[in-house]
């Protein structure tokens, strides 16, 4: 008998078992982005739940304003729940919102702890046949209690974690935008090698320098310089 599915409004990143074909893994468990009207269930993208780091203190990181989270926008049953969330799931909430909940990687947690209402986020699908940015997101509320570690039948659940001191943290956000055109990892890393190379904005782009993290921090320009890249012919 196949996995009984359970949908689930839920967005997730990255933090455990999420591999980025044609990189490195991401060792990080995926997080899920639910319905922010919701409560508890509804539907999830997530990766493992495996969690990475050991620090349960923020750490010492300098303040972004620009980020990366990372979604499965293919179907993918773990533990009987299809963990499945692409931009397109997003879009398709009421509002165009949802929690990005999930998130079991202590580095991961501090930068969503990290981010302001306003700011903007690239949607990024991982874990696919082709990987990359395929929009836009905004930050719509700031860092919270993540309710699915108190969920023994959520695939994040944490039987470590206590109501009287939460571990995990989550977020909302708000659906923007389509790229122009989708801007595949194997075109990053050819910009980022590059850069690395010969000097440039992507050269230390923590989709590289941090591959297992799920949810990753910009610079500007490193913000601004893949936004242009839509109005760019891919490279040869």
């Amino acid at each position: 008998m196949p996995p009984k599915k359970r949908t689930r409004y839920s967005k997730r990143s990255a933090d455990s078992g999420e591999v980025d074909f044609a990189v490195h893994g991401d060792d990080e468990t995926m997080p899920s982005v639910k319905d922010a009207e919701k409560p508890a269930g509804s539907r999830r993208k997530a990766a493992g739940s495996v969690k990475s780091g050991n620090k349960d203190t923020a750490d010492n990181v300098p303040e972004y304003s620009h980020w990366l989270m990372k979604s499965e926008p293919e179907s993918r049953i773990e533990n009987g729940i299809d963990v499945k969330f692409g931009i397109e799931d997003l879009k398709a909430l009421p509002s165009q919102t949802g929690c990005w909940d999930g998130v079991r990687n202590y580095q991961a947690r501090n930068f969503m702890r990290q981010m302001k209402e306003g700011q903007l986020a690239f949607f990024y699908h991982s874990n696919c046949k082709e990987p990359g940015i395929a929009g836009l997101m905004k930050i719509v509320k700031e860092a919270y209690v993540d309710h699915t570690q108190f969920d023994k039948k959520d695939v994040h659940y944490d039987a470590s974690s206590k109501q009287e001191n939460p571990k995990w943290s989550m977020v909302d956000v708000q659906y923007q935008r389509m790229m122009k055109r989708y801007l595949s990892l194997s075109e990053l890393k050819r910009y980022y090698h590059q850069h690395s190379t010969k000097g440039g904005p992507l050269k230390n782009l923590a989709l590289f320098t941090r591959a297992r993290l799920s949810v990753q921090p910009l610079t500007k320009e490193e913000f601004d310089f893949i936004l242009s890249l839509e109005d760019r012919e891919p490279l040869a």
